[in-house]
């Protein structure tokens, strides 16, 4: 790992004006993300984890501070395409197949078709869905949909994978499955990932870093560094090690709360 920051937000805030008045969404957020991190934001719903990742997307506008991604503004990141974005859905479209829909992103930007395809094997291999390129998503199951979703937003190779609560609607079996596979994933690449979720057990296992959310407005009240080693066998949740980073983080968003 580097100390390079590749998001970095300072004195972020965020409003949404609507005709009930004012939601403040996110307070005050002072954040670095370095290169290779998996970060992992947790807390309570409504707390601002999606929006700040919207943010970090240019799919929302700050009210106040600065975010860049990079060294960039969002927009010019989303330009350069600096990042992949994994929504709560897969978000397949039925028509296509899983091939057909790993290739949309490349096709709109213009990669030749014999690059596409070589990037479309190579993605499927990284998230063990080699052979389904020619299934349609109604084919699939729930898992395997979010798979190939997260092989669609790795297709252009983007350094930097942004995921929004993925495997939320998932049971626990196939959340554990899908949890160890990016796990495995993100130890290959090495890529940075942002990723959003609800699960104590899900972000201590799966991050090196863990920012804990308060309730609206969303401030971070903790940021933690796991000591955690990268090799991570779905038995260490039992390990006393495991446990104490837990209760860190469940102690971290009791104390969010004393700013209600």
């Amino acid at each position: 790992m580097t100390s390079e920051a590749v998001i970095s937000a300072r004195n972020l805030s965020l409003t949404f004006e609507t005709k009930d008045g004012p939601v403040h969404a996110l307070k005050d957020v002072d954040l670095e993300i370095n290169k290779g991190d998996f970060v992992s934001f947790i807390g309570p719903s409504g707390c601002g984890k999606t929006t700040f990742l919207r943010v970090v997307a240019d799919l929302e506008q700050p009210t106040d501070g600065t975010v860049t991604v990079n060294g960039m503004s969002p927009a010019e990141a989303r330009k350069a395409r600096a990042y992949g974005y994994v929504f709560q859905a897969a978000g397949l479209y039925p028509w296509r197949t899983i091939g057909g829909n790993i290739r949309l992103p490349l096709e709109i930007m213009g990669y030749p078709k014999s690059e596409q395809v070589e990037r479309v094997r190579k993605v499927l291999e990284l998230v063990e869905l080699a052979g389904f390129e020619g299934k349609f998503p109604w084919q699939l199951s729930g898992g395997m949909q979010q798979r190939a979703s997260i092989a669609r937003a790795l297709a252009f190779d983007a350094d930097i994978l942004l995921m929004d609560e993925p495997f939320g609607a998932l049971d626990e079996i196939v959340r554990d499955k899908l949890n160890e596979e990016l796990l495995s994933l993100w130890k290959r690449t090495r890529k940075t990932i942002g990723f959003v979720t609800h699960s104590i057990p899900e972000a201590v296992y799966l991050s090196t870093k863990i920012v804990v959310m308060s309730p609206r407005p969303g401030r971070v009240t903790d940021v933690i560094e796991s000591p955690l080693p990268l090799d991570r066998p779905l038995e260490i949740r039992e390990t006393p090690e495991f446990l104490d980073i837990a209760r860190r983080v469940r102690d971290g968003l009791r104390a969010g709360h004393a700013f209600d």
